[in-house]
């Protein structure tokens, strides 16, 4: 996965992260998180707000 797989990203956080409340997570917190999944595969120096604010977004939707 990169960071443009926005969807797949908060499918992933969903599925190994049902604990967290997306709401509540910080981007530095996301960040890290999402470079743990175990299929990411990206630099981190591609990652920015907006991308952060995309799969945040994408995971609050998934987890309602």
């Amino acid at each position: 996965m990169k960071w443009t797989d926005t969807q797949r990203i908060a499918e992933e956080l969903y599925d190994n992260h049902p604990e967290i409340d997306p709401k509540t997570v910080r981007f530095t917190q996301l960040r890290d998180l999402i470079m743990a999944l175990p299929n990411f595969d990206d630099d981190a120096s591609r990652c920015g707000e907006k991308i952060l604010e995309a799969v945040q977004m994408a995971w609050i939707n998934e987890a309602e």
